[in-house]
């Protein structure tokens, strides 16, 4: 089989936003590349600048959760809840950031697992590698929001520090959304260390 190609045809230029079916329902997905070169999606539903405050999750990257279904987490049933509860209501959105392992990285990440497998909890295994007990930061995901027409949101979120994060960068959140799913046995520990020494608000 031959390939024709058109050596002469201009490179068009086209907005990276997409229409994106999933198991949940239907979505759009937008990327946005912050100064470090690193790629962020939005992933959206309904007219989320007009009328009250939508849903919103901000989910940092957990390929372990996200993609191979790990159980030494709650992200990856985090992410399917959040994708559910959207399509539920219509409109919404999830700012899904490239700030695997709290931020350390997964290279990193996986080192402080291995130092779980041995006794460390997930914060003092980071703080043994020399690593932030969370290296976020949401400025991107608020300037994402803004371009996206978003200045007020619901925040599906346990932790407090998402909510100051996003004021701090000039988003309203009008109202915390207890997102609490995922629980085992297997992330039991992982969960009451992100409460009692991390300050999220878990009630399990």
């Amino acid at each position: 089989m031959t390939i024709q190609v058109n050596k002469d045809a201009e490179p068009i230029e086209i907005e990276a936003d997409a229409f994106l079916p999933t198991e949940y329902g239907n979505f759009r997905v937008s990327v946005t590349l912050d100064d470090k070169g690193k790629e962020h999606s939005l992933l959206y539903t309904g007219d989320i600048s007009h009328g009250e405050a939508p849903l919103v999750r901000i989910h940092s990257e957990c390929l372990t959760g996200d993609a191979f279904g790990s159980m030494k987490c709650d992200c990856g049933p985090q992410l399917q809840a959040a994708m559910k509860k959207i399509q539920e209501e219509g409109c919404g959105a999830i700012v899904y950031l490239r700030q695997e392992g709290r931020g350390i990285g997964l290279h990193s990440k996986i080192q402080a697992y291995a130092l779980q497998d041995i006794g460390y909890d997930t914060l003092d295994a980071n703080l043994a590698l020399g690593l932030p007990a969370d290296g976020r930061e949401y400025g991107i995901a608020a300037k994402m929001l803004k371009d996206a027409g978003v200045e007020t949101v619901r925040l599906m979120t346990n932790n407090p520090l998402k909510i100051h994060g996003l004021r701090e960068n000039g988003i309203e959140v009008v109202k915390r959304v207890e997102h609490i799913t995922g629980v085992s046995i297997e992330n039991l520990n992982y969960l009451s260390t992100k409460g009692k020494r991390m300050g999220h608000i878990l009630d399990i």
